[in-house]
């Protein structure tokens, strides 16, 4: 089993796929953790993504799909795991389906531009364990300090509003017509976004267990 999560920034692909790994049990693949990994342990995909980050340039499809290809490819994926975030366009989906042709259910978590905006103006990130806050949604329990490890809490650079737009004509441009690509292959569904955490989650579980309960697990 392939879980897709998508959706615009901001709208918790992140928060919801933890929370479908530790009640499902299949690991969640980021590929910002496999960037920043592969780039730290200095593999050979590491070194490519790094020369290409020190250009100043965006990391090439075919290097990203390379690197999930060789994470699917561990013992702990045998029976499915979670994508956060990826693929972000339809090129990296095909190339994802043709090395790992295992049924998928893509999920997208909807939001409007206006509340990924707001969302996004009020995240906070630890500056010391990367621990993320949202002032609205999950504010800290002391302002401005990380209930982790008491680290600073920090504004992200592009959660300010003129570059939060422009990852949003990023989205609509290349990420959203893999709505219409899932809605043909008959594996689309979409949760409203704009609900609590739990509301959001309770509403992936009820697509899960409903994909889940008519197949074998990790089919």
């Amino acid at each position: 089993m392939r879980i897709v999560l998508f959706g615009a920034p901001g709208s918790g692909k992140g928060t919801q796929g933890d929370l479908v790994l530790k009640k499902y049990g299949f690991p969640k693949i980021s590929t910002g953790d496999l960037l920043r990994e592969a780039v730290a342990a200095e593999t050979p995909l590491g070194l490519k993504a790094k020369a290409a980050m020190d250009r100043g340039e965006l990391v090439k499809d075919t290097l990203v799909v390379s690197m999930v290809k060789e994470r699917i490819n561990k013992p702990d994926c045998e029976k499915g795991y979670i994508l956060d975030g990826f693929p972000r366009n339809i090129f990296q989906a095909e190339k994802l389906e043709e090395s790992d042709g295992r049924r998928e259910v893509a999920i997208e978590i909807g939001l409007s531009d206006k509340v990924v905006i707001e969302r996004l103006g009020s995240r906070r990130v630890c500056s010391g364990c990367g621990a993320i806050f949202n002032l609205t949604l999950k504010p800290p329990r002391r302002a401005g300090v990380c209930d982790v490890c008491g680290g600073v809490l920090i504004q992200r650079d592009d959660d300010r509003r003129e570059l939060i737009e422009d990852r949003l004509k990023v989205y609509h441009g290349q990420t959203e017509p893999l709505k219409h690509y899932y809605k043909k292959k008959g594996v689309f569904h979409r949760v409203n976004g704009e609900g609590t955490i739990d509301s959001v989650f309770e509403a992936i579980g009820r697509i899960l267990d409903a994909v889940l309960g008519r197949r074998e697990l990790g089919k």
